[in-house]
């Protein structure tokens, strides 16, 4: 892999509600290297968006991060005063937000949204800025007519694609994009995913890709990790993930899409206990729904062990076949 570009070790994030605080990320470990498609997949409240937050430092109250810490180029993200913070926004790290059409200001038109990046982090002048606003809408295959325009004359696809023409005006080594698909078609949705591909080819830089769509993923990622419950229980290479997924809660989600061609079958959900148990325990919040070969993990957390090279799976000390697993330290490669 690459020399690292984005460090996030052992990071835990809480929500100050009520007596106790809700737990939404704990000790979650990664890296991405430059030019690399990092994915994180895992369902809705698992801690995708959170993490993607605190990546650019746009947690707000109640949520703080509690233990951890981010580093970007080798610089402590968490530490950056008002200035720093102003250049690592956008500059160096972007982020295009999951829903398009409340990430853009409905009473500016787009030239404007798109022109104020310019004017606001390089002073251009008007002019400059609409000339550049004008090469951006180019650059996601928008008429420069557009610029005109009003979010809600756009369609969904159309105001996704200046979310990301804008995310990247200022070329940033970073693009957090967090479900950049949502509510759109599939063909918009292959549209989309075209046109990141294009630019990261053409730009390079890197990127954390946030869904719950393993397909999607998998089209998109050099390397992906799986959280459940807050954590990350699987980490590897996104090919040999979605092939073949070790962790039982990986096995599930891909066990979700029904397939295209060959004979039916029954699609089996999660029960309601099993998230219940997430919620609640402080161990592995998945052991309800693990074979009994895997230990029990319902009062310890299973640490992340390399089953083959490159490949990480959340698993207990005492499972069957661990034997020969070692556990990762924080501080090496991609995983914990």
């Amino acid at each position: 892999m690459s020399a690292p570009l984005l460090e996030v070790e052992n990071l835990t994030v809480e929500y100050a509600v009520g007596d106790r605080p809700v737990v939404a990320v704990r000790d979650v470990s990664f890296t991405i290297g430059e030019g690399e498609v990092f994915g994180l997949a895992g369902e809705s409240g698992c801690g995708k968006s959170t993490i993607a937050m605190a990546v650019l430092r746009l947690l707000k109250e109640p949520a703080r991060v509690t233990s951890g810490s981010i580093r970007f180029a080798g610089e402590d993200v968490l530490a950056m005063g008002a200035a720093a913070l102003r250049g690592y926004r956008w500059r160096r790290a972007a982020m295009v937000f999951q829903s398009a059409m409340n990430s853009l200001n409905p009473v500016l038109t787009i030239g404007e949204q798109l022109g104020d990046v310019f004017t606001t982090h390089e002073g251009a002048t008007r002019r400059e800025a609409r000339t550049r606003s004008a090469e951006l809408l180019e650059l996601v295959g928008i008429d420069d007519s557009r610029l005109r325009s009003y979010p809600h004359q756009l369609s969904g696809g159309m105001r996704q694609r200046v979310v990301i023409a804008m995310a990247s005006a200022l070329r940033p080594a970073l693009l957090v994009m967090d479900e950049p698909t949502t509510a759109l078609d599939v063909v918009v949705q292959q549209e989309i995913m075209a046109q990141i591909q294009r630019l990261q080819r053409e730009r390079g830089f890197s990127v954390l890709f946030i869904t719950h769509d393993m397909s999607l993923m998998v089209e998109l990622s050099d390397r992906m990790a799986v959280m459940y419950a807050g954590r990350v229980v699987e980490l590897g290479a996104a090919a040999r993930v979605f092939d073949q997924p070790e962790h039982p809660y990986t096995q599930s989600l891909m066990t979700a899409f029904p397939p295209l061609h060959g004979p039916r079958v029954e699609l089996v959900g999660l029960a309601d206990r099993v998230r219940a148990a997430g919620a609640t325990a402080d161990g592995c919040g998945f052991h309800v729904a693990c074979p009994p070969d895997r230990s029990d993990c319902s009062t310890d957390i299973p640490d992340l062990r390399e089953v083959e090279p490159g490949h990480w799976v959340a698993r207990s000390t005492g499972a069957v076949g661990d034997a020969t697993t070692t556990p990762v330290p924080a501080t090496k490669g991609a995983g914990r």
